[in-house]
């Protein structure tokens, strides 16, 4: 399902193929609803009704490119959709609209003088080339507003390691449809949430319509652990289990819900880490405060390179997060 998931393009506003192909997975499951902005709300009918409302969110959307402009020579102007560094999107395939393929085009090394061999060039430098030879011949098959994706396989490799696009975060949508899937103790909510990458929109609107009492993020996370990276700068580690995080540029989360999530792995022998450093940010900044407001807690996988085409996570990490979140069930309603 992972990999399946990985594979559709769902860049921020365009998250209709991702959305598709969750409700043709738990609409014989659950209650369900798009909302006017495109998220999905789900309801599952557990055995019981408990005193407080819990609901699961994660979102659907990826980050991407837009088109902006066609120059007369046939390449594509182009501006980002979400935040991230344009040295991992140089020279990268991409897919344009619905199956154009191109290029993120840069000069050649032997073209560059010696000023622009010390800097990465930004969006607003580069163009994407899908072989058109004019601008007459481009619009052929190309629209301004058209959205880009990375062009990117899913391949494990290495001892349990997994490389994706989107893996932020179509894990969290995962483990999300598996949740409805299962039988469960109390009633439960769900968000497929749309528009994260952009400002957290879609989340901000659904939970205002659902107004939980609990709310529980599942996402992906920044990792640092590669060579020279040591100590707090590796912010968390893969294999070392799901992040619970207690704090990032968007959310204070909830302490008790910190301090229950951690015991919870503890006790069960779940490894889990927390995020060493303050950064980044998720829904939890919408849902924290939509309404009258919802404690939070936020469940990540570790990934590094993240907002790239090449995110790497580890599978056992995934496993542990599953773990966590069914011991997590049988005790955050109370």
């Amino acid at each position: 399902m992972l990999k399946k998931l990985c594979l559709l393009n769902g860049t921020s506003g365009d998250e209709k193929r991702v959305r598709e192909f969750i409700i043709n997975e738990i609409k014989d499951y659950c209650e369900y609803r798009v909302d006017p902005l495109g998220s999905i709300i789900a309801f599952k009918k557990g055995a019981k009704t408990p005193a407080k409302k819990v609901c699961f969110n994660a979102h659907m959307d990826e980050v991407g490119f837009i088109v902006t402009g066609i120059t007369d020579e046939g390449y594509l102007r182009f501006s980002e959709v979400g935040g991230f560094d344009p040295r991992v999107y140089l020279d990268r395939v991409v897919t344009v609209g619905e199956g154009v393929k191109g290029v993120i085009a840069d000069k050649a090394y032997h073209l560059l003088d010696e000023e622009e061999r010390k800097k990465c060039p930004s969006a607003d430098k580069l163009l994407i080339d899908i072989g058109a030879t004019s601008k007459e011949e481009a619009e052929k098959h190309i629209s301004l507003g058209d959205f880009v994706y990375f062009d990117s396989d899913y391949n494990e490799f290495g001892d349990g390691f997994l490389k994706a696009k989107a893996l932020d975060d179509r894990i969290g949508c995962m483990l999300l449809i598996e949740l409805i899937k299962s039988e469960l103790e109390y009633d439960t909510y769900f968000c497929f949430n749309v528009q994260e990458e952009v400002g957290l929109r879609g989340a901000k609107c659904t939970s205002f319509a659902v107004q939980a009492d609990v709310s529980v993020i599942l996402e992906a996370t920044t990792a640092a652990d590669f060579d020279g990276v040591s100590g707090a700068e590796r912010v968390c580690v893969l294999g070392d289990g799901a992040v619970i995080s207690f704090m990032d540029k968007r959310t204070i989360y909830d302490k008790e819900l910190y301090n229950l999530g951690m015991s919870v792995a503890k006790e069960n022998g779940i490894p889990a880490q927390t995020k060493t450093a303050v950064k980044g940010g998720n829904d939890a900044g919408a849902v924290q405060t939509s309404g009258a407001g919802s404690r939070v807690m936020a469940i990540s996988t570790p990934s590094r390179y993240i907002h790239s085409g090449a995110s790497v996570v580890k599978l056992s990490d995934i496993e542990n997060e599953r773990k966590l979140i069914k011991e997590l069930l049988k005790v955050i309603y109370d």
